[in-house]
């Protein structure tokens, strides 16, 4: 059976309130015996109570009067070196819960890049006319991480095929999508003309002036 949650707020009734006491004291205690056996530090408590004339002191009033000894003798910057109040800590926390939700919202963000991404791929590669210029921005970022990958991925394999063939190992060089496009581009413009579906390549000759890629019978 799962433990129910406790809602922090002030107990009113008093009866309950000091049965909750008693009971958060003593596991308090056995937590702080705990830390200072299994991790070697000196702790002391010093716990105030309405339903005691006295203070509880523990270990006791010897080791209390030693460690708080021991903290003012150290130096003041180091007195107060981790010290926080309730607000520098809702504020770190709040730090702390930003950089998680922009960390989120990153990842959130790729993935529905990526998304539209396959499905451009599985539409034959043109983007959806819903796309605008931050959405085609960062689809064109995942095109080039991606590619950037494959390269890499390809690089250390054939790396691996050369060491087991005890070849040098053969450097992939990346280029960027941009790149990649416009020389194709450019070879397209120079090298053949489109008409209709068809590409008709025109032919290159070499010294003795016949075409290099000529087809005899």
């Amino acid at each position: 059976m799962t433990r129910k949650k406790v809602k922090l707020t002030f107990i009113t009734n008093d009866a309950a309130r000091k049965a909750t006491f008693k009971k958060r004291k003593k596991g308090f205690l056995k937590k702080l015996t705990e830390l200072t056996t299994l991790c070697g530090i000196d702790a002391c408590a010093i716990i105030f109570s309405p339903f005691n004339s006295y203070p509880d002191l523990w270990p006791s009033l010897v080791g209390v009067q030693r460690v708080i000894s021991h903290f003012k003798a150290l130096p003041e910057m180091e007195q107060c070196k981790k010290m926080v109040n309730q607000e520098t800590f809702l504020r770190h926390r709040i730090a702390k819960a930003a950089d998680q939700l922009k960390k989120l919202q990153r990842e959130n963000r790729e993935k529905e890049i990526a998304h539209v991404m396959f499905q451009t791929l599985v539409a034959g590669g043109a983007p959806r006319p819903t796309l605008n210029v931050i959405d085609l921005n960062d689809l064109g970022w995942l095109v080039d991480q991606k590619m950037a990958d494959i390269c890499k991925r390809i690089e250390l394999l054939r790396s691996a095929v050369a060491v087991e063939q005890n070849q040098p190992p053969c450097v992939a060089t990346v280029e960027p999508s941009w790149f990649i496009e416009m020389v194709n581009q450019e070879c397209d413009d120079q090298m053949r003309f489109n008409i209709g579906d068809d590409v008709i390549q025109l032919p290159t000759f070499g010294e003795d002036g016949w075409p290099n890629n000529a087809f005899f019978p």
